[in-house]
């Protein structure tokens, strides 16, 4: 049985670290080697690591044009990382408001808004996101809005079912009979119990996020060369992995430190 420290979990302390370390490799890497994730050099190609900490370029080694893997995959980080959270935060505002007012108006809203949630969730996660790909295709805002419109759906059928429990409970019966506000109500009796469950779903939605991303990379239809992304880096790095086999490990590991992350810090799944 894993104990509490503090309101966290050891799995999500441990968690939190990890997350942390990326974090910091992610930002820390272009304030102290100043190179450019883009720039060639074909007399580098598929150069080994040499843990030369003076230089950025060959310190974990180079890939088949001769970029320094260590920048792009600093980049690549920054880019996962940052995606997921504009992703997460732009999907958990109108999910968890229309969750909230379906849950608590009931009726035709409720009915209206579910069958719209249903629509979309009635087509597959990834095609969803392919639809809003193909109309501008290796566009970073076009995969940005694909993946808000998958997650939202997540926040606003949670949430919608927590208010529905929450609106019978004795204490917020209680508020409604005295009059207070919606404002008070949500703010002394649903967000206090809702919070931990909307964290939670950042936290699998950010996981979800950096996986459909490195999948949709992976096979091409995804953001476009030159761009360090850990899919792309992992097609590109395909081709030679019987000659470079740890220059295709690096960003297979990355994604996959990336993914236990923000899966231990999420903690147990609501649903």
């Amino acid at each position: 049985m894993i104990r509490t420290v503090a309101g966290m979990t050891a799995q999500r302390w441990m968690g939190a670290a990890l997350l942390l370390t990326l974090l910091g490799f992610g930002w820390g890497v272009p304030l102290v080697w100043s190179v450019d994730p883009a720039k060639q050099d074909l007399m580098l190609l598929l150069t080994p690591p040499d843990f030369d900490w003076a230089d950025g370029v060959t310190l974990l080694g180079t890939d088949h044009l001769g970029r320094s893997l260590l920048t792009r995959l600093a980049s690549a980080v920054r880019l996962s990382l940052g995606l997921a959270l504009i992703g997460v935060v732009t999907a958990a505002v109108p999910g968890v408001l229309l969750g909230m007012v379906a849950g608590w108006s009931g009726g035709w809203v409720d009915r209206g808004l579910s069958l719209l949630a249903d629509a979309v969730f009635a087509l597959p996660g990834l095609l969803l996101v392919l639809l809003v790909l193909a109309i501008a295709p290796g566009s970073f805002i076009a995969l940005y809005v694909g993946i808000a419109l998958l997650l939202w759906l997540e926040f606003f059928r949670v949430v919608r079912a927590q208010v529905r429990r929450l609106r019978q409970a004795p204490a917020v019966q209680a508020s409604l009979l005295l009059g207070l506000g919606p404002v008070l109500l949500v703010r002394r009796h649903l967000w206090p119990e809702l919070a931990p469950v909307v964290l939670t779903l950042a936290a699998f939605g950010a996981a979800a996020t950096v996986m459909a991303t490195a999948a949709l990379g992976f096979v091409s239809v995804g953001l476009r060369p030159p761009v360090a992304e850990l899919g792309l880096m992992m097609t590109e790095l395909l081709p030679y992995y019987e000659e470079a086999p740890w220059a295709l490990a690096q960003p297979v590991a990355v994604m996959v430190l990336l993914g236990l992350s923000l899966t231990l810090l999420a903690g147990k799944d609501p649903r």
